[in-house]
């Protein structure tokens, strides 16, 4: 008898990344793949209060989620997921034999009660149900013991325990379910659901299928490409692919792989999922996704400091707070440094004279002309942004982006020019070329990019008597591969959500444009998205 059953939550988990919303043709044309390729359980999305909408993998209840439901199930079980904090147990109707089965109900350990008794009503309603407690390696053992006993008392269909944080080895799978095995009903199946943020996932899921035969019948979540938020899931096909290999199970790999083809790759267009170092070190940590998708939007963090982080925030990596990881991540920067004397030897140097700003921007490029013309005719100081341009004569480069100057520091051509470093990359000069200003003073808290280099070098410029400001390079991002002005200084974390980073930044230049202290006349000398941001307040004249 075969004791493992297969589950598939792409509709669910993947479903974060597109904001719910896969389209009603890919839904069913998911959802007839995994029929086809004999998945056991299919989850098809979310029963929650709100958010409903058609190709949303939303629902209100049964009812609801009918349309999504084949008439011939094939035996498929169609499971969705309640979030005890987002779902009324008064919107659930009884069950109804052609729409879904069962409900897993997901709660965090402070929810444990009131998510029991949730759990009692769904079975009142004559659905199968399953039990999600999230994070499992943040009980006690005795709270986990006690939650068994709970659970005992309802016979669930399922007891999960869910890797959240993708942080699990080997022995901890070993220890959960050896405690959970030898206390929990017999008639009760334990589920794995694990997250792929150390490369572990299809590891461990295969352990799961070995340690568990002869002692209980198990469920594994997957997905499919393993789609999911931050580094993923179990991959589907590869857990099947296993079982079909090594334990003689009769999934179709074929019917998935069409799945892959026809609808995958069109998913990766629009969202980016899979293993990465932040999402290793946030599985190591044990923290929350959200807290890393946040703060690898600062141009100036690194793996480090995204570890220093959430050891620093202790237990409230498990959620996300915004707030606190701004004030941490500013703290990890900053320190206060007097920058009087070097505001001075600026003003010496840039009083009343005309500036040009050349950001990395490809239309450093494709401008040339026209960027050689302004300096030829307005004999500008040019100041290029995390860069040495290699078409273009500067007299300064400025940096804050600690990446960047990582890139930079041992090269030739950088170490030869005059540098303004903000405080956060040096505290003290090394010498006469480097010019040291205090990060703190140029950052502006409230926004995701708070960090963004020429909206910290405008702040600095605008501490200075400058007759003008040109900018060039400032082009705003698209989703290519020619956002830069060289390859080499290309970065992968931009295309994810392009479109997001170009709004805030846009009202970034609103914002410095109205609080600025000095009316100093500023123009785009290149095409940019950010250009109208000007034309508002008048300028964006030469």
């Amino acid at each position: 008898m075969k004791h493992v059953k297969l589950l598939d939550c792409t509709l669910r988990d993947g479903a974060y990344l597109i904001d719910k919303d896969f389209g009603h043709n890919t839904i069913l044309g998911i959802i007839e793949g995994l029929v086809k390729s004999k998945i056991d359980i299919i989850e098809i999305g979310f029963f929650q209060d709100e958010g409903f909408k058609d190709g949303r993998t939303v629902y209100k209840n049964s009812k609801d989620a009918k349309k999504y439901i084949p008439k011939n199930k094939n035996g498929t079980l169609f499971t969705v997921l309640a979030d005890y904090s987002r779902y009324s147990i008064q919107n659930l109707d009884d069950y109804d034999k052609d729409s879904i089965d069962a409900i897993r109900e997901c709660f965090f350990k402070h929810e444990r009660y009131d998510a029991i008794k949730v759990c009692k009503e769904i079975k009142k309603k004559g659905y199968k149900v399953f039990l999600q407690p999230v994070d499992i390696l943040g009980y006690t053992d005795y709270e986990l013991l006690e939650l068994i006993e709970l659970a005992n008392e309802i016979e669930p269909y399922c007891f999960s325990f869910v890797d959240t944080f993708g942080s699990m080895y080997q022995d901890d799978l070993h220890r959960l379910f050896e405690i959970i095995d030898h206390n929990l009903i017999s008639t009760c199946k334990i589920g794995f659901h694990s997250h792929n943020n150390m490369q572990l996932s299809n590891a461990l899921s295969q352990e799961f299928v070995r340690m568990t035969f002869g002692k209980r019948n198990v469920i594994i979540d997957g997905t499919i490409s393993g789609m999911g938020r931050g580094a993923g899931n179990t991959p589907i096909e590869l857990i099947a692919q296993y079982l079909v290999s090594k334990w003689n199970y009769s999934y179709d790999i074929d019917s998935l792989l069409d799945i892959m083809d026809d609808y995958m790759d069109n998913i990766r267009t629009k969202c980016t999922w899979g293993y990465s170092t932040p999402y290793f070190i946030a599985g190591s940590y044990g923290a929350h996704v959200n807290n890393i998708q946040y703060l690898t939007k600062k141009s100036s963090i690194r793996s480090k400091d995204i570890r220093y982080i959430l050891n620093k925030i202790g237990n409230a990596r498990k959620r996300y707070n915004y707030d606190l990881l701004e004030q941490t991540y500013l703290e990890s920067l900053t320190s206060s440094i007097d920058d009087t004397a070097s505001i001075k030897k600026l003003e010496k140097v840039m009083n009343n004279q005309n500036i040009l700003i050349v950001a990395p921007g490809h239309t450093t490029v494709t401008e040339l002309d026209n960027i050689k013309k302004y300096i030829k005719k307005k004999k500008p100081i040019v100041i290029s942004i995390s860069y040495v341009p290699n078409n273009i004569e500067i007299d300064y480069v400025y940096m804050n982006n600690l990446r960047r100057y990582s890139f930079w520091k041992n090269k030739e051509e950088f170490k030869e020019k005059k540098k303004i470093l903000a405080s956060n990359i040096k505290q003290e000069a090394s010498d006469t070329k480097e010019i040291i200003v205090s990060f703190k003073k140029l950052v502006k808290c409230g926004w995701e990019c708070l960090d963004n280099s020429t909206i910290l070098l405008l702040r600095l410029l605008d501490e200075i008597n400058v007759k003008s400001i040109a900018i060039a390079g400032f082009d705003g991002y698209q989703y290519s591969s020619s956002n830069y002005a060289s390859e080499n200084i290309e970065l992968s974390n931009i295309y994810e959500n392009t479109n997001k980073i170009n709004v805030e930044i846009y009202n970034m230049l609103k914002d410095y444009m109205v609080s600025r202290k000095r009316k100093t006349p500023i123009s785009f000398l290149t095409s940019s998205k950010f250009s109208s941001a000007l034309n508002e307040f008048g300028d964006n004249n030469d």
